[in-house]
């Protein structure tokens, strides 16, 4: 129910947008670009511009190489680091130019997966200069346009594609790994993905090359990190489990291994982040109030950290942290993700509850 109504609102904005702007993480464009959204944007005849937000991330020859090979008109941007947003100005205003001969305002709408920076990207096309208009006739009540240019708005409220099977939730990092029954799907799926798009990362760490097949490319894996079953086989599944872990983590990427030093902590909090999504508790001090106790128990020098996908954002807690800014960093480091609020507890050791966007 929660997808169809989800995708209900992806259709009404597609419907009342002009153009259409799909923002992508650029370190997974496969994983992040939706082929529904696209075809209907066609469908309805709207311009599609893809945004690769978190271009910073990802080397600039392979960026410009995607580019080159899209269908669609491509703009990279890192919003954090505010850095392509006037380029993708100038291409909002060239896709706008042919609209503007038949229409006195064109409107954009930014649509996209949780957690590929959306409301970034928003407020950093915003500037000083935009103007956020009261309710105007004939715009629906409680909706509101903002000014980009004379006559080029930004629907300020953007579309959020649900995530609509396991296998995605689980890439992205939405249900733990260790609590997988059957992870041999996902890992696959992981593997294809990233054969699709830069399949040198399984070169890279693993130093297996030339196979195309998934599951061949995992009883390697596993022969290499020694996941051996009783009679000699691979244990494909802990293999797949293992794999899943270090893409969830961060430890293993399409652009190399991740940073070292950032593999001793444990994954931890799965109880509590049950509760936080069963109570839909999406504010850090909420959270800490209900839940301080079983976090306090757990707060030592060891680093643990929960990390759950509820309801479009992001929650993470992290713990065994001599300063509350460290937790910070980790967690965003961690997930390449932005925290939007935190909440910091502890005494000599200390954790945080964050939210990211």
């Amino acid at each position: 129910m929660k997808q169809r109504k989800a995708w209900r609102i992806v259709r009404e904005i597609v419907d009342e947008a002009d153009i259409i702007v799909e923002v992508v993480d650029a370190r997974d464009p496969i994983g992040t670009r939706n082929g529904k959204l696209e075809r209907l944007a066609r469908e309805e005849g709207k311009p599609l511009l893809v945004v690769m937000n978190k271009a910073d991330l990802v080397p600039k020859e392979w960026a410009e190489e995607y580019k080159r090979r899209s269908d669609v008109p491509v703009v990279f941007v890192s919003a954090r680091e505010r850095k392509g947003t006037g380029i993708l100005r100038k291409e909002i205003k060239k896709l706008a130019k042919p609209l503007l001969e038949e229409k006195d305002k064109v409107k954009v709408a930014l649509v996209g997966y949780p957690n590929v920076g959306k409301s970034t990207i928003i407020n950093t096309l915003k500037g000083r200069r935009a103007v956020k208009t009261a309710p105007i006739p004939g715009y629906t009540k409680g909706k509101h346009l903002i000014r980009l240019s004379k006559r080029i708005w930004l629907l300020d409220s953007p579309g959020v594609i649900p995530i609509d099977d396991f296998d995605e939730l689980v890439i992205r990092g939405g249900f733990p790994a260790d609590k997988i029954e059957e992870p041999l799907k996902p890992a696959l799926r992981l593997i294809k993905r990233i054969l699709e798009t830069r399949k040198e990362a399984i070169t890279e760490r693993f130093g297996i090359e030339g196979l195309e097949d998934g599951e061949e490319i995992l009883r390697r894996i596993g022969e290499r990190r020694g996941l051996i079953k009783a009679g000699g086989e691979v244990d494909l599944e802990e293999t797949a489990r293992w794999l899943l872990r270090e893409w969830q983590t961060g430890r293993f990427t399409l652009f190399g291994e991740g940073k070292k030093g950032e593999e001793g902590f444990t994954r931890d909090f799965e109880d509590v982040l049950d509760g936080v999504e069963r109570e839909l508790l999406l504010d850090p001090r909420r959270i800490i109030w209900r839940y301080g106790d079983e976090l306090r128990e757990r707060l030592d020098n060891r680093k643990r950290v929960g990390i759950r996908e509820i309801e479009g954002v992001t929650v993470g807690i992290a713990t065994g942290f001599k300063r509350c800014d460290s937790a910070v960093k980790f967690i965003e480091r961690l997930t390449g993700r932005h925290v939007v609020s935190s909440e910091c507890f502890g005494g000599k050791w200390k954790g945080v509850v964050v939210v990211l966007d």
